[in-house]
């Protein structure tokens, strides 16, 4: 990733809403609920996108951190974190404002 913490959290929504939007298409396809597969593919899915979030979110910082840049490091993961969560607010705002209710 980036030393950029916006663009970091910015990946991570994206990833996120890539992942919604696959998601709720196949709720709009009805797959059956009795589907051996449908278990397997959400955790496969959940393992998935654990690894991508710990890329997204950890990469950069670790290769500061082992470079003896620790403080870079530091700030870059706690940077890319609060970014991040202040998005996460701001997606919640949103949907408790009920500006996209249909």
């Amino acid at each position: 990733m980036t030393k950029n913490p916006f663009i970091n959290a910015l990946t991570a929504l994206v990833y996120i809403a890539i992942v919604s939007c696959v998601l709720y298409v196949g709720t709009l396809l009805k797959v059956g609920t009795n589907a051996i597969i449908a278990p397997i593919a959400l955790v496969s899915l959940f393992t998935l996108s654990a690894a991508v979030m710990g890329y997204i979110f950890l990469y950069q910082p670790a290769q500061l951190y082992f470079d003896n840049k620790k403080i870079q490091g530091v700030r870059l993961f706690l940077g890319t974190v609060m970014v991040f969560g202040c998005l996460t607010f701001i997606m919640l705002v949103l949907l408790f404002s009920g500006i996209f209710n249909r």
